[in-house]
């Protein structure tokens, strides 16, 4: 195969250097895109200028930048399994070409995404010889927007996941490698023995393996859940069993699923038609104490994120939202791909729909040492003494992609206990994890462009994570989803800061 990554090289260089821009919106299929375009007359394409200014602390040039990493393109096909090898067909399930999205990411304020087709029989050489060329001209036309490469996985005994390949010049071979071995519906004829848990395990420990490690993160976790704590197809100790063969691989689940826009043409938010998303959100995230808490309280660098699922477009039949159009997941870093996966590796995230916040810092000191998002703050067990915790807020100065200008009405700050690694594999709740301060306006002072919040946690005695989120509704704890308008019950949740006592 070292021939066809000479060649995917020598394309990315060509596309850079010789394309001109008329000729990749032909490529692209200009009607295709402006279709896709027509009903955002009214969107608002400078958002991501008020991104990109607000630093995260200024900490290497990191900022916070929106992005969405579960995205569907026309190569979310079918098979005729007649033939043999099998027949691809393009658009089956999702219709818009790669550019699109890209065009659409960057109309809606993002500064990278990613492309995530569905599987099927033989799909990785479709992936390399079709998709593939089609994401190095997209990159071209859109460069504004990092793109990269990977899949919607379709994971060993599990739902799909995120399969998301680091940028460099074999990440095509990369992704071809782990699609034609491991991905469970790549097989024809189908293999049983590809759709085992032992299987899911000895996928991610050959990613782990790999000098350019890849991101596993879970697509919407609990969707084939049948009640509350009823799972369906990812359990606890999946989830648990994964983390424990590649904790740098296999790092969180979708707090926010994608599909948002159901209730717009009469369906279920995210497709949760089993058991409903509570706010938007999944179970496993929204519950406080529940699944998400229960792994953070065994110390699990465990992240959860948002995206569009995007397949077709709500006003032309789908249920989904442009990506960045609805749900954005904030990353801090740098404006290249590396730190982009290294943020999403190690936790640097927040989360937000209807652009409710466009920055969310959450610190906690004592005595002159300082953690944010995804670090650990160490006590000393001596004089210990008390947490200071800063929340740091930037709401949207504008309207969103509805026209509302969305405010936030709460924030919450809530803390659970870390006691350690659990002995039940199968647990999936954290009782010690309590809401312990809820702040209104009142509560908040401004700050330039930012609402600040300071609360001190006293006599921190032992090791435990704290973790925010906010909202636009009355709601003291999100309530299981009906019909109404995704538009007026808008959340945000951060990533936690961890609390070490030593």
């Amino acid at each position: 195969m070292r021939g066809i990554t000479v060649r995917n090289k020598k394309a990315e260089e060509t596309e850079q250097s010789g394309l001109s821009r008329r000729r990749l919106v032909k490529y692209a299929g200009v009607g295709a895109t402006l279709a896709a375009a027509a009903p955002l007359v009214g969107g608002t394409p400078a958002q991501a200028e008020d991104e990109r200014k607000f630093g995260n602390g200024g900490n290497n040039g990191r900022m916070w930048r929106a992005g969405d990493h579960h995205i569907h393109s026309e190569y979310s096909g079918e098979f005729d399994t007649k033939t043999n090898p099998p027949t691809f067909h393009k658009g089956a399930d999702a219709v818009y070409p790669i550019v699109t999205n890209a065009i659409m990411a960057k109309f809606f304020g993002l500064t990278w995404a990613m492309c995530t087709d569905h599987g099927g029989p033989t799909h990785s050489k479709v992936n390399l010889e079709q998709a593939y060329p089609d994401l190095l001209r997209s990159r071209v036309l859109v460069p504004e927007v990092l793109q990269f490469w990977g899949m919607e996985f379709d994971a060993p005994k599990l739902d799909h996941h995120t399969l998301m390949i680091p940028h460099h010049s074999d990440e095509a071979q990369q992704l071809f490698e782990l699609e034609s071995r491991f991905a469970k519906l790549d097989a024809f004829p189908t293999d049983p023995a590809r759709d085992t848990e032992a299987k899911m395990v000895e996928f991610l420990k050959a990613a782990r393996g790999m000098q350019q490690k890849p991101l596993v993160i879970a697509h919407h976790a609990s969707r084939s859940a049948t009640g509350l704590g009823v799972w369906g197809q990812d359990t606890p100790r999946e989830f648990r069993d994964g983390n424990n063969a590649a904790p740098d691989v296999y790092v969180g689940f979708e707090g926010a699923p994608g599909h948002q826009a159901g209730p717009l043409i009469g369906g279920a938010r995210g497709g949760y038609g089993n058991h409903p998303t509570y706010g938007g959100f999944d179970q496993m995230t929204a519950r406080v104490g529940g699944l998400w808490d229960s792994l953070l309280g065994e110390g699990r660098h465990w992240w959860i994120t948002a995206t569009s699922d995007s397949h077709v477009h709500w006003t032309r039949g789908g249920s989904d939202f442009w990506p960045g159009e609805y749900s954005k997941t904030y990353v801090a870093a740098r404006q290249d791909y590396g730190d982009i996966m290294d943020a999403l590796r190690n936790g640097r995230i927040f989360v937000t729909t209807g652009d409710l916040i466009t920055a969310l810092d959450v610190t906690a000191s004592n005595q002159g040492r300082r953690a944010t998002v995804s670090e650990t703050l160490v006590v000393s067990n001596r004089n210990r003494g008390d947490v200071e915790v800063e929340i740091r807020f930037r709401p949207l100065d504008g309207e969103n992609a509805n026209g509302d200008r969305p405010e936030v009405k709460r924030v919450d700050l809530i803390v659970g206990q870390v006691t350690g690694v659990s002995a039940n594999l199968d647990a999936d709740t954290n009782p010690t994890t309590k809401v312990v301060a809820r702040f209104g306006p009142n509560d908040w002072r401004k700050q330039g462009r930012d609402l600040v919040i300071r609360h001190t946690l006293r006599d921190v005695g032992q090791d435990s994570y704290l973790r925010v989120r906010g909202t636009s509704t009355d709601e003291m704890e999100p309530q299981a989803d009906g019909k109404e308008s995704p538009w007026e019950d808008l959340w945000f949740y951060s990533n936690p800061v961890f609390i070490r006592v030593r």
